[in-house]
């Protein structure tokens, strides 16, 4: 495994909001590269693009119409490949989005599958043999589209009816059109998305965070044949290419790693409770203290045991898919909530803006296929200057509206306050690389996390010794009993005041966050 990973930091990049250098309202690759310098200040040392290739943007960009070449609203992949460059002169990796699953009904494989006449694409999608037929009961294909070509029969979908499914094959062949997984036109698909992968990683991309990485193979319920998929993937990249990452959206680490995946998502749906941390009705992490961790954390012992105690399970603080962090929580509960994500194993991922604390924007409508999801997307907001220093476009040509509230947060207004948000970060991000037990691949130990208890205690173990984290974000002092084997704790980060520890017992103060190297 590539080692950088062990300590990895990502920042995740939604490309289109991020920073525009051409004046035409859409973030582009220069304006990434224009930034690197604030990434690496806060100290993140590895970022994940949101899907730049050429597409359609139906779907924001995750309904590829070209792998193989950068969208020209981003720039060319010239571009790219310089991105690559400076980024790795400031020691700082780039993943890219790789969408295996599915394309946009643009591209030109999928518009040679719609040919009634038999081609090198016709079996590259899932087609049935009639269009009176479609995918009923048929796991992992959201629906279908049919009725728009001259070839008979439907095509499956893997979300939106504009992303046609790629075809890696069925687990258990039924039909004449379900495919086996080792059949030459499943093999097909699989050397094609190789081809994809090695023209990037040639170009200096550090390797791919998967979409979808579990949906690939229909019908298949244990997930045996996917698992057999990603190892064949994992053994090219062995083979050529040893150090290229990959992580993926699964959700079932004991899985993906199976697979070949150096770490996986937890998702925000499905069983990981991840939503209980901080974006239910009464998360955890609000000074309220109503919340309930336990179901997280037996949950995510529960993936930690699967995975013979590896724990690679990337914890974001959010994402393009979800409302912000800042829908249910203020700056100073924020401050405690990533106390907890730059202490857990796996490589924490911090998605623009959540540093600053940006708003999630309210009653948007959809862009590019955003719908609830489009006032998580935002352009970043820099400065004071116009647009937030986003863009020298015209207010009404930005890509989607930006938070218009008088006193929204700025990166240059956070770097200017003592005790801000992105100073926090900023200083929790450090202390987890200085301490090699608080970096991915180091054991954890939950030590108080019962139902609807503050506060939160656990240990970290790894090479050079042992830390303890001890969080309290409700806003009463809250006592745990823990027996802590050792002579003395040295406090190495604290927010609003340092736990106690005396006599087996720990006492935390109100919304506080307390971090101690065992001796």
């Amino acid at each position: 495994m590539s080692k950088w990973l062990d300590n990895a930091v990502f920042y995740e990049i939604y490309p289109q909001s991020f920073n525009d250098t051409n004046s035409d309202g859409i973030g582009d690759i220069q304006g990434i590269i224009e930034k690197l310098s604030y990434i690496q200040e806060l100290g993140c040392n590895a970022i994940w693009i949101n899907p730049c290739f050429a597409s359609p943007f139906a779907d924001a960009g995750y309904d590829v119409e070209d792998y193989f070449n950068v969208a020209t609203r981003y720039g060319t992949n010239e571009d790219l490949k310089e991105l690559f460059e400076k980024a790795h002169e400031k020691n700082i990796h780039v993943i890219l989005d790789l969408v295996p699953g599915h394309t946009s009904i643009n591209h030109p494989w999928f518009k040679e599958s719609m040919k009634a006449d038999e081609n090198e694409y016709t079996h590259r999608y899932i087609w049935t043999d009639s269009i009176w037929e479609d995918f009923k009961n048929i796991t992992s294909i959201a629906g279908c589209i049919r009725g728009i070509s001259e070839r008979d029969g439907s095509c499956a979908v893997n979300f939106f009816s504009t992303q046609p499914a790629l075809n890696y094959g069925f687990a258990n062949p039924e039909k004449s059109w379900q495919f086996a997984t080792d059949s030459k036109e499943v093999i097909a698909t699989v050397e094609a998305m190789k081809d994809v992968m090695r023209f990037w990683l040639n170009m200096g991309c550090d390797g791919f965070r998967v979409d979808m990485a579990g949906s690939l193979v229909k019908n298949d319920v244990d997930s045996k044949e996917t698992i057999k998929l990603w190892q064949n993937f994992r053994a090219f990249l062995d083979r050529e290419f040893p150090n290229a990452v990959l992580i993926s959206e699964w959700g079932e680490p004991d899985k993906s790693l199976m697979g070949g995946f150096h770490m996986d998502f937890l998702l925000h749906f499905g069983p990981s409770h991840y939503l209980d941390l901080f974006r239910e009705e009464n998360p955890y992490f609000s000074r309220e203290g109503k919340g309930d961790i336990s179901k997280f954390v037996n949950r995510y012992m529960e993936n930690y045991e699967l995975t013979d105690g590896k724990g690679l399970m990337c914890i974001p603080s959010g994402n393009h898919d979800m409302g912000r962090i800042k829908q249910r929580l203020d700056d100073e509960e924020i401050k405690i909530a990533f106390a907890f994500l730059l202490t857990m194993p796996g490589a924490p991922f911090i998605y623009y803006g959540d540093e600053i604390g940006m708003n999630y924007v309210e009653n948007l409508v959809s862009v590019e296929g955003g719908y609830g999801r489009t006032g998580s997307r935002s352009p970043m907001q820099w400065d004071d200057s116009l647009n937030a220093g986003f863009s020298d476009a015209k207010k009404e040509d930005l890509y989607i509206m930006q938070d218009s509230r008088e006193d929204r947060p700025t990166v240059k207004n956070q770097q200017d306050t003592e005790n801000s948000l992105y100073k926090e970060v900023q200083k929790l991000i450090k202390i987890r690389l200085e301490n090699e037990p608080l970096c991915s691949n180091a054991t954890i130990e939950f030590l108080c996390a019962e139902a609807k208890t503050y506060p939160l205690v656990y240990k970290r173990t790894g090479k050079e010794g042992s830390v303890l984290i001890v969080l309290n974000p409700s806003n009463k002092e809250a006592v745990s009993k823990v027996t802590i084997e050792t002579t003395s704790n040295e406090v190495i980060y604290s927010n609003n005041g340092v736990a106690n520890i005396e006599n087996d017992t720990i006492i935390a103060p109100p919304c506080s966050a307390s971090i101690f190297k065992l001796a």
